[in-house]
């Protein structure tokens, strides 16, 4: 039995008809990423699944328990899914903890105490403890996002659905949210996610939905969607991101190729020499951190760079994974402890985030 069913759900707004006949099944420990353009029906499909718009007709199966039934418990069978919007919602008038233990206490019945030790657990594994007791409004917008997931996590359900969950942050701040999604991976949550962030939907999603005219238009892996689409409309939209990877498997790897490859890359997309030699610049810097920072004098290397350019916003993403050794070679406080090349990509990068998930390092920096 399917985690999630949906049969033949259609849904409109007036004369607007925005979902026809779709249908979806979802296995428990899934994880499904949702794309597409404005207004394809993302956010009405995932809102439909908690009744937060009504369907014009179509069933909605949750746990086997059909939530679109007549006199079926909506806000009992809602309970088995968590939902995180675009904006935090967190109640402005509660500290973190009274916003966690609020739906635990009041609608399950669950002890304060007990309660409070289940958000110190969540807030340990985010790294928020300290916040337990502050105020929503003394906190980043990446942190408001972080606490109103492990809020939906309070009620344990048995699926998250995030609604473009990074959509209202600033970009600094984007990525400590995406690792906190990476994180619930690890703790096999099924998931459903709607996103713009095509990198971050590639890396952990077991299937991903393109979603147009009206319904899911083309579903498959990560790696068909994303290298072979077959739809005409899947091939227009993926084709406003442009890919480029190298492999690193020996310390005295070829640079001039490398670099060669990226402005080739560059070259081709219409990226403007300035940024060519910045994306050359910051592979060579970083790949040669990750050599000695995680291999220091021995051993194999096993690094792999990646560049990802978006047609529709210019926005230029440069991605370093190294097995090995936990290092970061952003971590130093004082620009005066780091290379010269590190100092640099502080300056020119618009963000960047560094995590250590199962011996694997993972730098993203947005130029």
């Amino acid at each position: 039995m399917s985690l999630i069913e949906v049969r033949n759900l259609c849904k409109s707004f007036g004369k607007l008809s925005v979902l026809n006949d779709v249908s979806l099944n979802v296995e428990e420990g899934e994880r499904i990423a949702i794309i597409g353009g404005s207004g394809c029906g993302k956010s009405v499909f995932l809102r439909s699944l908690e009744l937060l718009e009504r369907p014009d007709s179509g069933q909605i199966f949750i746990d086997g328990e059909e939530i679109t039934a007549r006199g079926a418990d909506v806000n009992r069978i809602r309970r088995k899914m968590g939902m995180v919007y675009q904006k935090f919602y967190l109640f402005s008038h509660m500290n973190v903890m009274d916003n966690l233990c609020l739906a635990p206490v009041k609608l399950a019945g669950v002890p304060r105490e007990e309660a409070e030790a289940h958000a110190m657990e969540w807030l340990s594994k985010v790294g928020l403890t300290s916040k337990a007791h502050a105020m929503p409004d003394k906190l980043s917008g990446g942190q408001q996002q972080r606490i109103a997931i492990c809020r939906s996590l309070m009620m344990k359900p048995k699926v998250l659905l995030f609604d473009e969950p990074t959509s209202a942050l600033d970009p600094t701040m984007v990525g400590e949210v995406l690792a906190m999604i990476r994180m619930l991976t690890k703790h096999n949550m099924t998931m459903m996610i709607v996103t713009h962030e095509m990198n971050f939907a590639r890396e952990v999603a077991d299937r991903v939905l393109f979603f147009a005219e009206r319904g899911i238009y083309e579903q498959g892996k990560p790696s068909e969607i994303f290298d072979n689409p077959k739809g005409e409309k899947t091939i227009a939209f993926i084709r406003k991101l442009k890919y480029f990877s190298y492999e690193v498997r020996q310390r005295n790897f070829d640079l001039l190729e490398m670099q060669g490859k990226i402005h080739d890359f560059s070259e081709k997309y219409g990226l403007s020499s300035r940024l060519a030699y910045r994306l050359a610049l910051c592979c060579e810097e970083l790949v040669y951190e990750m050599i000695s920072g995680c291999y220091g004098d021995g051993g194999n290397v096993n690094i792999d760079a990646g560049i990802s350019y978006s047609e529709a916003d210019g926005t230029t993403v440069i991605e370093i994974t190294a097995e090995g050794k936990e290092f970061n070679p952003f971590n130093a406080e004082d620009d005066d402890d780091v290379h010269l090349g590190v100092s640099m990509l502080r300056k020119i990068a618009k963000n960047i985030t560094h995590e250590y998930l199962e011996g694997v390092n993972r730098i993203e920096i947005v130029l």
